[in-house]
């Protein structure tokens, strides 16, 4: 993980930089997609490029972190 500053190419590419513009406190969770996933973004970023057993696992461990906080 990490605790990354605004100076960090990318860092306010996601939902969570409204939240922060107005005082509240926000995560973003990434997968560096932008970095990896040649199709982010693009017309061939459909449902087929997926993977959903990768998400999945994402979001059991958010969850974890969550009860767990």
């Amino acid at each position: 993980s990490i605790n990354a500053p605004a100076l960090v190419p990318g860092i306010d590419l996601s939902d969570h930089w409204g939240f922060w513009q107005h005082g509240l406190p926000a995560v973003m969770v990434t997968d560096t997609a932008f970095l990896r996933n040649p199709h982010y973004h693009m017309p061939t970023d459909t449902a087929d490029t997926l993977d959903y057993r990768r998400m999945a696992l994402t979001v059991d461990g958010l969850y974890r972190v969550a009860v767990g906080f």
